[in-house]
C-alpha cells in the first residue's frame, strides 16, 4: 500500500540519498582475540528474541582504533547473512556493551532520521516485504544461503512517512522492551538460585562461615539450621550431620508416568529445551507415540551430544494440574524424594559439577554419544537435613515461579507483536493508536485511535 501513506523505494536509492548506511563485519584474526576490548559478535549469539552474548570473545583493547568503522551503533538494525539463520533480525539498543561485528552480520543504519527510523527497519525485516525477497535470493543458489551486501542494495521497502515509521517501532517496541525486561529479570533470578544451591550444598558457606568463628550472612533463624564443622566422606570434608548418597537415592530417575498410546497431551521437542533458564520456548499438543513422560515439578535433562553440552535442561511448571506431558527418549527425567525439594533436582542438573560429571559418562559412537540412566547411581548427592531443604525450596520455590509467570507473559506479548507488525508494516491497521502496558500488573490494553 503506497501513496500518501508510504513511499515504494529501494535500499539502493536509499543509499545514493544519503539516508541508509549498510555494511558488513570484520574479518578478526585467532591473535586479534582473546582480549578485553570490544565484543566481537558471531552470527550465532543473534537469536530470534535477543543479542546473547553469553560466551563471547573479545579483541585486545588496543585494536579499537582500527575495528571502529565496524563497531555497532544504537538504533543499528542488524540481519545475519550466512547459513541456515540467513535473515534472522535484532536491534542495538543504547544499553548493549560495546561490540564489533562478524563478516557473518550485516547492519542497516538510519542516516537521516527525518526519512528513516533504525528501529521501524528491524521490524519490516521481520514482515512479508522482506522475507519474500529473501527466499527468492535463496531459491537462486544451489549454495549455502548467502546474503551479500549486493543483494541487499537490491532490496525493495514500502517505506511510510516518518512519523508513522516511529508510531510502529514505538508500538511494537513497546512490546519487545517489556519482553527483554522479562528475560533479563529472570536471568537474575535463576541466577540467584544457582547461586543458592552452590552456597548452601556445593561450598557449604555458612557451614565454613561458622566453622571459622564468621558471620554467615543469613537470617539468625536460618543460620542456626546449619553445623558448625565438618566431617570426612568419600568426597571429603561434608557438613557434619548430613548424608553423602548415590542419586537415586534420593532423586527418582526416569519416573513412571501413565500416557496412552495416541492420547494428545503436551509435548516439548529437543529443539525448544532451553539452553539457559528453566522455561522452554514453545510447548505444542501432540498425540503421544514414543517418548519420555513428565509431569509439573519435574527436571529434564538433555543426555544427547551435543545437546547435554550446550546446556539443554528444563523444569517443568508449565502443565495443568494432573496433566502428563512428554517429550524426546532423549530426555532424562529427575525428581526429588520428600522431603527435598522439587527445585532442587534442577539446580542440581544446572551445576558444573553434575554436568561434568555426566558429559564423562556418555558413551557410544562419536556424534551420538549419550548418557545411560543407570551411571547416575554411581553421581553422590551430599543431603541437607529436612530443614534445610525445606528452607531452601522455601527461598527458590517463588523464584522460579516469578521466572515462570514471566515466561508466561513475554510468551502473550510476543503473540500480540507477531499479530500487530504484518498489519502495521503493510498499513492495513494504521498507527498511531496507544498501547498501553501495565508492568505491575503485567496486562495490556490497547485502544485503537484513527
Amino acid at each position: 500500500m503506497a501513496g500518501e501513506w508510504a513511499t515504494e523505494t529501494t535500499f539502493a536509492t536509499l543509499i545514493a540519498d544519503g539516508a541508509l548506511e549498510i555494511g558488513d563485519g570484520y574479518r578478526a584474526r585467532n591473535d586479534e582475540l582473546g582480549g578485553s576490548g570490544p565484543i566481537f559478535l558471531r552470527a550465532g549469539h543473534v537469536t530470534d528474541s535477543h543479542i546473547d552474548f553469553e560466551g563471547v570473545e573479545r579483541f585486545h583493547a588496543q585494536l579499537e582504533p582500527r575495528l571502529r568503522s565496524k563497531l555497532a551503533m544504537p538504533g543499528d538494525a542488524v540481519v545475519t547473512t550466512k547459513g541456515n539463520s540467513t535473515g534472522r533480525t535484532t536491534y542495538v539498543t543504547p544499553t548493549m556493551p560495546t561490540f564489533v561485528y562478524s563478516p557473518h552480520l550485516s547492519y542497516w543504519r538510519s542516516k537521516d532520521p527525518n526519512r528513516i527510523n533504525g528501529r521501524f527497519l528491524r521490524y519490516w525485516s521481520m514482515g512479508q516485504e522482506f522475507s519474500e525477497q529473501l527466499a527468492g535470493m535463496k531459491a537462486s543458489t544451489d549454495m549455502a544461503p548467502y546474503l551479500s551486501l549486493v543483494d541487499q542494495k537490491r532490496l525493495r521497502i514500502t517505506l511510510p512517512q516518518i512519523g508513522e515509521q516511529r508510531a510502529i517501532a514505538h508500538i511494537l517496541g513497546t512490546l519487545d522492551d517489556k519482553i527483554e525486561l522479562n528475560r533479563r529479570m529472570n536471568e537474575t533470578l535463576e541466577a540467584m538460585a544457582r547461586a543458592l544451591f552452590k552456597s548452601w550444598f556445593v561450598d557449604f558457606d555458612p557451614v565454613r562461615a561458622k566453622a571459622e568463628g564468621r558471620d554467615s550472612g543469613l537470617p539468625k533463624r536460618v543460620a542456626d539450621l546449619f553445623p558448625d564443622s565438618f566431617e570426612d566422606s568419600e568426597l571429603g570434608d561434608v557438613p557434619r550431620g548430613w548424608n553423602d548418597l548415590p542419586l537415586p537415592s534420593v532423586i527418582e530417575v526416569n519416573p513412571t508416568r501413565q500416557l496412552k498410546k495416541g492420547h494428545v497431551a503436551p509435548y516439548l521437542d529437543m529443539a525448544n529445551m532451553p539452553t539457559h533458564g528453566h522455561t522452554p520456548d514453545d510447548v505444542i499438543e501432540r498425540a503421544f507415540g514414543s517418548g519420555m513422560r513428565f509431569v509439573n515439578g519435574d527436571t529434564l535433562v538433555a543426555r544427547i551430544t551435543p545437546c547435554l553440552e550446550n546446556g539443554k535442561t528444563a523444569y517443568v511448571d508449565f502443565l495443568e494440574d494432573g496433566q502428563v506431558g512428554w517429550g524426546s527418549t532423549e530426555y532424562i527425567v529427575l525428581r526429588p524424594k520428600a522431603p527435598l525439594p522439587l527445585e532442587l533436582a534442577y539446580c542440581l542438573a544446572r551445576s558444573n559439577e553434575f554436568r561434568e560429571f555426566a558429559i564423562q559418562s556418555m558413551t557410544g559412537s562419536s556424534g551420538r554419544q549419550r548418557v545411560p540412566a543407570e551411571s547416575l547411581s554411581h553421581y553422590i548427592v551430599v543431603v541437607p537435613p529436612t530443614e534445610i531443604a525445606e528452607r531452601f525450596g522455601a527461598i527458590v520455590g517463588p523464584l522460579l515461579s516469578r521466572v515462570a509467570h514471566a515466561a508466561r507473559e513475554s510468551r502473550a506479548l510476543a503473540a500480540l507483536r507477531d499479530a500487530l507488525l504484518p498489519n502495521l508494516i503493510s498499513g492495513k491497521l494504521r498507527a498511531p493508536f496507544q498501547l498501553v502496558i501495565d508492568v505491575k500488573d503485567s496486562k495490556y490494553e490497547k485502544d485503537q485511535r484513527r
